[in-house]
Formats: structure tokens, C-alpha cells, sequence
């Protein structure tokens, strides 16, 4: 494709470097160019709209262009527009945002790490747990385990405990102590008649295996997503969380909890640990923290983590880890200012009434021929596309039907997330009947298409 040049296209080309993105494709393809939101759509530079049933990156909560946002952003610059929170120093708008954080939390925690991204929420709770296991007198507790197709971030080390070998391959990684045990995709993954409790059962198992192979001794950590996210939106088996968790505790390892995706409000409560039942040492929080707008996260650490950690600051002279940014003033004034919009607006209450009125909608798309399965919880759902419906035999990879699917999704102005043959949908959380109703037509006008191509190939 020719691009005009000096276009925002051309240069585009000649400039990025694009996260996640096939390099050598986008250097004839070129960028679509997005100009401006408004609601739940995002608008291109051409004038075309799409209804971005991906949120974003799963974190436009809020939709686009917030001015009340803006508005808080731009006051908390003219008031003091950085400072950090190094070597004894702070600002009220952090602690607020800590408190809060603190208070809102699904289990008793003891305190807030800010850092700009969920990567580095994750990275930072891969350091603690052998910062911790140190501080305890077993360094060897060294191990991660993170589940097949899991994923919590793009630095080194988060990437070493997701589950996602594209995102391994060349880069030398992942580093020795990750581990990774089964992907609990019950209806791909299932045994011949297995039920999801017994599917799970196995999942609690194959943990357990895996732990007792490589040596209780050498295992720190099992960290995990309350429901998978970029695996394609896998909702856990039922029993699923009390067996795995029963099986980390048995062990001494401690549980991350990664909310990056689930937090504030996505799984119909305000964390998915309280939507299974989960009792994590840690949690990683981003993404809806800030609705998108602001680069933050947020670690919360457990009392014994912390008392570890103190210990080992007193042992060695001080805490040696941190961000340049982290509770960037800014940054947690936009944050502190989204969790009370969640409050005034009832957020929660509006995603427990239009969360099952979508999962009621796409499960409607069972009768098209593409579709094997469809499940979610809240404002996250998955389907599955098979070759045939009554086995589930997926279709030949060479066909690429969920790129194809993206593509067509994208004609009739539907952003969804493609993962394989299997389509994601995480709308920003203040959609509506009529919006789900909307995004259920252009996805079924898009499987048609694609329905079309398939069988003439």
C-alpha cells in the first residue's frame, strides 16, 4: 500500500516501532489512525467509527474523552505536576489514592507499591517473592508458576511467568526459575466426559505434580489471573480456585493475585478475587485504575510480605527497588478521581445489571455455525469458533480465522480481540443494552463474512 507522503501513515512507518505488531507487515500496511473517542466509539482520521468492544486494551472503562479527567489532570499539573516518592518523601494525593486502594481491597493488605504499568505491578511482585523468601531464610524459594497462555506483562521478568511462547521466542527468555502448568480451558482442554469439576480436579493435580518434580523447597510462587485475559477470556471451571488454591497453601508458596485485567469492576465485582473466592498475598492492579487515561498501577502487599520486607531494609540499609514515576502525582490524582466516579455512578451496580444482559446476547451467537462455545462473567466473554460444532475440532490454523474474523469485525466498525480462533470481547464498562445490542449485530455480520470465506476454501 503507498502512503502520501509526509501523511501521519508515512511517518509513522519511518518513526515506531509498534508493540505486538508484525514489523515487516505494518512497514507496507501502515497504521489506522485513531483521531478521537466519544463513549464506548473511537473515531479514525478518515471519519470512520468502531465500537471498541475491546476497551482499549481491556482499560477504557470509561470509554473516551473524559473531560471531567482531563479537567483533574490539568489542575493537579498546575498544582505541582511531578514529584516522587523516593528517600522519605511524598504527597497527599498518593497517600489518598494508597488509602483508598487500602480500604477497597477483597482481603486484608498492608500496603501500596505504585508503578506505571500492570508489567511492572507484576515484575515488582516476582522481586518480592524471593526478596521475601530471602528475608525468611529460604532463598531457595525461588520458582514461579504462572499457567499456559497466562499473561502478566512485557518486562523480562513477567513475561517469564506468562504462559505465551510467541512471546518467549527469540528473546532468550523465559529465564530459568518460571515454570508454567496447564491452561484450564475446559472446553478445549477437557478429557472425553470429564466434567469442569473433574477438568479441574486435574488442573489442582497437574499443580501439585509439577511442584513436588521440581521440589516444594525451590517453589516461591504460583501467580495467576482470577480469569484469563490475552489466554482469550477463559473463565475459570467451577471448583477450579478452591483446589488450586488449597494446593499453593499446602506448599508455602505465596499467590499473586494479577487483577490487571479484572480489577475495579470488570468480573461484576469491584475485584475477581472476590468473585472466586480468593485469598492472594499480593495483588496487581492497573488498566481501570485510571480507566485508561493515566499510566499507573498499583501493588498491594499483605502484612507478612511487608514485615519481610522491613526486615530486610533494616538488614541491609534500605529498600533498593523502585520507579522514577511511581505514584506519579498526576497520574494518582486521574486514578483517585476514577474510583469516585465508579462510586457516584453506581458502577458496579451497572455492570451486575448489563453484564448478564450481554452474556444472555452472545450467547445467542451458539446457533451460528462458527460458534462451539460461548461463556464470561460480567463484562468479559470468549467464543470459541470450531469446524464442528458436535467435537469441537478447531480449524486448520493455516486458514487464520480469527485474524480473518478481526479484519472483517473492522469493516463493520467492531474493535473485539482476536486470540487464535477464539474472540474476545471486554467493552468499556458503561455500555449499554442498546450498545450490546449494537456490537452483537456487526459480530454477527462479521461471522457471517467470514462463514462465507471459510466454506468456499
Amino acid at each position: 500500500m503507498n502512503h502520501i507522503p509526509n501523511s501521519i501513515q508515512a511517518r509513522d512507518i519511518a518513526s515506531i516501532v509498534h508493540p505486538q505488531t508484525n514489523l515487516a507487515l505494518h512497514e507496507t500496511q501502515g497504521p489506522v489512525v485513531m483521531e478521537r473517542g466519544e463513549g464506548i466509539y473511537i473515531f479514525d482520521d478518515a471519519g470512520e467509527r468502531y465500537l471498541d468492544a475491546a476497551a482499549g486494551l481491556w482499560c477504557a472503562s470509561l470509554g473516551y474523552a473524559s473531560e471531567r479527567l482531563a479537567k483533574v489532570a490539568y489542575e493537579q499539573m498546575r498544582k505541582m505536576g511531578y514529584y516522587h516518592l523516593y528517600r522519605h518523601t511524598s504527597h497527599a494525593i498518593g497517600v489518598e489514592l494508597a488509602e483508598r486502594l487500602l480500604q477497597m481491597a477483597p482481603v486484608p493488605m498492608s500496603k501500596v507499591l505504585f508503578q506505571c504499568s500492570g508489567s511492572e505491578a507484576n515484575d515488582t511482585a516476582i522481586k518480592l517473592v524471593w526478596y521475601y523468601h530471602s528475608a525468611i531464610g529460604k532463598p531457595g524459594k525461588r520458582k514461579i508458576i504462572g499457567r499456559k497462555m497466562g499473561y502478566h506483562g512485557s518486562t523480562s521478568a513477567s513475561i517469564s511467568a506468562s504462559g505465551k511462547p510467541d512471546m518467549h521466542a527469540d528473546f532468550g527468555l523465559p529465564f530459568p526459575d518460571f515454570r508454567h502448568t496447564e491452561f484450564p480451558h475446559w472446553y478445549r482442554m477437557r478429557e472425553a466426559g470429564e466434567s469442569e469439576e473433574q477438568f479441574a480436579t486435574r488442573m489442582a493435580d497437574a499443580l501439585e505434580k509439577m511442584i513436588l518434580r521440581e521440589g516444594p523447597e525451590t517453589c516461591g510462587a504460583f501467580i495467576a489471573e482470577p480469569v484469563m485475559g490475552a489466554g482469550g477470556g477463559i473463565v475459570p471451571p467451577r471448583t477450579y480456585w478452591q483446589k488450586m488454591q488449597a494446593v499453593v497453601r499446602k506448599y508455602d508458596m505465596l499467590f499473586i493475585a494479577d487483577e490487571v485485567i479484572c480489577g475495579f469492576g470488570r468480573t461484576g465485582n469491584m475485584w475477581g478475587s472476590q468473585t472466586y473466592d480468593l485469598q492472594p498475598d499480593m495483588i496487581s492492579s492497573a488498566k481501570a485504575l485510571s480507566a485508561g487515561m493515566q499510566p499507573i498501577s498499583a501493588l498491594l502487599v499483605n502484612e507478612r510480605i511487608y514485615q519481610a520486607m522491613l526486615d530486610e531494609s533494616r538488614k541491609l540499609g534500605g529498600f533498593a527497588h523502585g520507579f522514577t514515576y511511581a505514584g506519579h502525582p498526576v497520574t494518582s490524582a486521574v486514578a483517585l478521581e476514577t474510583l469516585k466516579i465508579y462510586e457516584e455512578m453506581d458502577m458496579l451496580g451497572h455492570v451486575r445489571s448489563v453484564g448478564p444482559y450481554m452474556q444472555q446476547v452472545m450467547a445467542g451467537f451458539l446457533d451460528h455455525p462458527l460458534i462451539g462455545d460461548v461463556r464470561g462473567v460480567g463484562m468479559i466473554v470468549g467464543l470459541e469458533m470450531v469446524r464442528d460444532k458436535a467435537t469441537g475440532a478447531a480449524f486448520d490454523p493455516a486458514l487464520k480465522l480469527g485474524a480473518r474474523v478481526d479484519r472483517l469485525a473492522r469493516k463493520h466498525g467492531l474493535i473485539a480481540r482476536s486470540i487464535g480462533d477464539r474472540v474476545a470481547f471486554s467493552p468499556p464498562l458503561i455500555i449499554t443494552e442498546t450498545e450490546v445490542d449494537d456490537m452483537a449485530a456487526r459480530l454477527r455480520r462479521a461471522l457471517d463474512d467470514a462463514y462465507a470465506e471459510v466454506r468456499t476454501q
